[in-house]
């Protein structure tokens, strides 16, 4: 009898179990349509492609180069137009979807103080028509220490070979150059990136690797420094894109790619240039949702998600080609606070500060009055929270409850 009793418990037990895990795979089911369904693709403007070849590049830098020569033997003074790289010259269309460049320009015309860096403009362009001869490259270190034998015309710190550098990529970007296309890269870490997602690359004797991005075991693979070379197959439903690491690697080691089939991808913060435009690249050639997933705070919104979205106003030359211009606000959200009871930290005066000046001064939240809405109740409440505060309902309460029940709701997300 006990033993006939023990068994009943056993198959009770079983038959909740399968229940349990038969919901769990509907509500992901669920998900996934809804995810899929709520946010619409946006097609890709021929304008907002880096299309750039090596040739055209160094032809732009020749031509260039020429124009100077040519102006100096008339004796007369050369000059280059720069467009001005500020807030201030900035406007943002939805229609277009990203912060652009205005009209104002700078001009730099050669004379006595403006020699030496003229000179250094001269001959950074030269080192990226070099580059692109050889098939080669130099991180933005290497650039800077490179400058070093030539005599007068060297950097004295990286930051002014770095913005010598931004403005010889202002120069080209009516002509859809990038940093990348002069040959010039950061030293900075790429992102993270796992799921459903197959690229397809190739390295520099042109040798091709089909790279599977669900078999890292417990690593994942990085976005390397430049991406335009890369192929991507996959049939993923969105990309989520995850501010911290601490989170991507719970979300990756319990595939949650797997559950709701979509990409992970870590931005550690800001996101490089690299992991915007991978993700910009997967947003257009496969209409794929994306869903960024921040912190709460004027840092995470307006700096992060905002980057990410729209770009900023000291990159609006080339904000067309790194923004993501469909991605949308998953969360956490000032009033997820309140919705989910989550723990807080107070607001720092320079959290204050930066929501107060993007209300003030950033045209993409001046555009959009959920934002503004958003922004004033975040400041009212005066709190922060993190993604990791989630764990005071569980470690895995952001798996199993908060990232379901919003993907359920994509509709719902802040633009």
């Amino acid at each position: 009898m006990a033993a006939r009793k023990k068994t009943a418990k056993k198959s009770s037990a079983k038959k909740a179990a399968t229940k349990t895990t038969g919901a769990k795979k509907k509500t992901a089911a669920k998900t996934k349509k809804t995810a899929r369904k709520k946010a619409p693709s946006r097609k890709r403007d021929v304008d907002e492609r880096i299309a750039a070849t090596d040739e055209e590049t160094a032809g732009h830098i020749l031509d260039t180069a020429k124009r100077v020569h040519g102006v100096i033997r008339k004796a007369q003074r050369p000059d280059l137009h720069l467009p001005v790289r500020s807030l201030s010259n900035v406007s943002y269309d939805a229609g277009r979807g990203y912060l652009e460049i205005g009209r104002q320009r700078k001009t730099r015309t050669l004379s006595v103080n403006t020699v030496k860096n003229f000179a250094q403009t001269l001959r950074m362009m030269a080192l990226s028509k070099e580059l692109i001869e050889n098939s080669d490259f130099a991180t933005k270190r290497e650039a800077y220490y490179i400058s070093k034998n030539w005599e007068e015309c060297k950097f004295d710190e990286q930051t002014e070979s770095d913005t010598v550098m931004d403005d010889i990529e202002a120069l080209f970007s009516v002509d859809h150059v990038a940093r990348e296309q002069l040959r010039f890269y950061p030293e900075e870490h790429g992102g993270s990136v796992s799921g459903p997602l197959t690229v397809v690359d190739r390295d520099a004797t042109g040798r091709v690797a089909r790279i599977d991005c669900t078999a890292f075991g417990s690593g994942a693979y990085s976005v390397p420094t430049s991406v335009e070379v890369l192929e991507f197959e996959t049939d993923a439903d969105f990309v989520l894109l995850i501010e911290t690491g601490g989170m991507f690697q719970r979300l990756q080691s319990h595939r949650f790619w797997e559950r709701a089939n979509c990409i992970l991808v870590e931005m550690g913060g800001v996101p490089t240039r690299a992991v915007r435009r991978f993700v910009r690249r997967l947003a257009d050639e496969h209409g794929l949702p994306v869903y960024a997933f921040v912190d709460c705070d004027p840092y995470g919104i307006a700096n992060i998600y905002r980057t990410i979205k729209v770009g900023s106003g000291s990159a609006a030359h080339i904000n067309r080609f790194f923004c993501v211009p469909t991605a949308r606000f998953l969360g956490v959200t000032p009033q997820d606070i309140v919705d989910f009871e989550l723990p807080t930290h107070p607001l720092k005066e320079v959290d204050v500060k930066r929501a107060k000046d993007a209300l003030k001064n950033d045209p993409f939240f001046q555009r959009h009055k959920e934002w503004r809405k958003a922004l004033e109740q975040l400041i009212k409440m005066g709190v922060r929270a993190e993604q990791q505060a989630l764990a005071k309902w569980g470690l895995n309460y952001v798996i199993d409850e908060y990232l379901p029940r919003k993907l359920e709701r994509a509709d719902r997300f802040l633009p």
